[in-house]
């Protein structure tokens, strides 16, 4: 069970099945994009809060059945998103995102709370578990005769009466991307907002979710070598530990910030390419956790992982609305005295810069040695590394339910995560980050940075 805030209060439990006039069955077979992260069972969490003054009765009278009805539109365009995740047992069919009328829906909480959404949104350090009472469940796996069915995604939406609205968002990795949740979303909050799907369809017709996997080309067959490894091990919920110990803040770095770190960097190197504002920030994070970390012998080698959406990398490319996981994977390198002496900031920039260039942004190279990805994950286990999550590409923030643009996303889930970041967009000046941190213990010793990105 999760730890939940005792402020909140449960008004409502329900599932919202997509419309009647949806297909009344769907079988979405996983990629091997989406079977890699078959066994990451710990959620997705995204928080998104809202500048929303409301009192309770309109709440419940006017904007919970909104939000059911056009939750329910939305699945009709999105229908894995309401669907189940199947794992068979004992059996060479491949797992499955299945959806069945009457049987599928998205569990949908509705709740109130009395914590301070000042406090909650703002920049300065705050409890990290306190968020936890915003955040959905995800049911937990269910051991059927021949397979095993967990639902793909949960949400729950929290009232601060006079206050704001917190709408938070919970889905297994394997659904889909950022690309993927952003625009379902997206799209959720815009019908919402519109009233209906008719101006939505007009509007958007031509970007509707793509859920056909034949664009995803597999030649050499990457999907069964992938499920012949992780179908040996059943799936299992896991419980997320709590409480964390940590302590969730926000920094801004401003436009002139990174463009000062990029001209830092472009005066030692003045060739090297793909210094973007992403490389320049991610890379100053990494070097400030490394030197603020413990001490470790010099040749300790310490890895910056992230992914990038490949759609447009690939050969084919595969279509920007194509709903599932596309994801390619860099890694870089440094070795730890390397990275904590003088020309650490600019030896990190350099590494991460030429992984994107020789590896992430070439068609040739992005897939190479797609069939040894899980084999490689297995062999880093254990490894000091700092990883990355969502990108200011993909801006979830603007998501307009009707209320405006959201005042705050948290990402809840790198808090499961040693040392992680998380990247999007600020709302507050065009051009700025927002870096948002989590620290762990007394000693306030740097462990998590969530990256937000204008």
């Amino acid at each position: 069970m999760y730890w939940q805030n005792a402020m909140a209060a449960i008004l409502e439990t329900c599932r919202v099945p997509a419309p009647s006039g949806a297909a009344a069955e769907l079988s979405v077979p996983l990629t091997f994009f989406d079977i890699r992260w078959l066994h990451f069972l710990h959620p997705i969490r995204r928080l998104l809060f809202y500048d929303f003054p409301c009192s309770k009765s309109h709440f419940l009278e006017a904007i919970a059945p909104k939000l059911k009805e056009s939750l329910s539109s939305t699945l009709g365009h999105y229908l894995p998103v309401a669907g189940d995740l199947i794992f068979p047992l004992n059996s060479e069919k491949k797992a499955e995102i299945r959806y069945v009328a009457g049987d599928s829906a998205v569990s949908l909480t509705i709740a109130e709370t009395g914590s301070d959404f000042d406090d909650l949104i703002g920049n300065h350090a705050r409890d990290a578990d306190q968020f936890y009472e915003f955040v959905p469940q995800i049911d937990p796996v269910k051991d059927e005769s021949e397979y095993q069915r967990v639902p793909v995604m949960a949400l729950k939406v929290t009232l601060f009466p006079g206050r704001g609205i917190c709408v938070g968002f919970a889905n297994l990795h394997c659904l889909g991307d950022a690309s993927s949740l952003v625009r379902f979303i997206q799209a959720w909050a815009s019908i919402n907002k519109l009233g209906g799907d008719e101006e939505f369809l007009t509007k958007q017709g031509e970007s509707l979710p793509i859920l056909d996997r034949s664009v995803i080309k597999d030649p050499l067959g990457i999907d069964t070598i992938f499920w012949k490894t992780v179908k040996e091990v059943p799936l299992k919920s896991l419980s997320f530990p709590l409480p964390t110990c940590r302590v969730r803040a926000t920094y801004i770095l401003r436009q002139s910030d990174i463009e000062r770190l990029k001209y830092l960097v472009l005066a030692k190197k003045p060739g090297l390419i793909q210094v973007s504002s992403f490389v320049v920030t991610v890379s100053y994070v990494w070097t400030c956790l490394v030197k603020s970390g413990e001490q470790v012998d010099d040749d300790v080698l310490e890895y910056f992982i992230f992914t990038a959406d490949i759609r447009a990398r690939i050969d084919p490319p595969v279509p920007a609305n194509y709903f599932g996981n596309c994801l390619g994977c860099g890694v870089a390198r440094i070795e730890h005295k390397q990275l904590v002496g003088e020309q650490g900031f600019v030896m990190a920039v350099e590494a991460i810069a030429d992984e994107i260039k020789n590896r992430v942004n070439k068609k040739d190279e992005v897939l190479k040695g797609a069939e040894n990805w899980l084999s490689e994950i297995k062999e880093m286990t254990g490894i000091r590394s700092l990883g990355v999550s969502g990108s200011p590409k993909f801006d979830l923030s603007t998501a307009d339910f009707g209320w405006g643009r959201a005042r705050k996303l948290e990402v809840v889930s790198i808090d499961g995560e040693k040392h992680s970041i998380s990247l999007c967009k600020s709302r507050d000046s065009e051009g700025d980050w927002k870096l948002g941190s989590l620290c762990r213990g007394h000693k306030w010793k740097l462990s998590q940075l969530s990256l937000i990105t204008g």
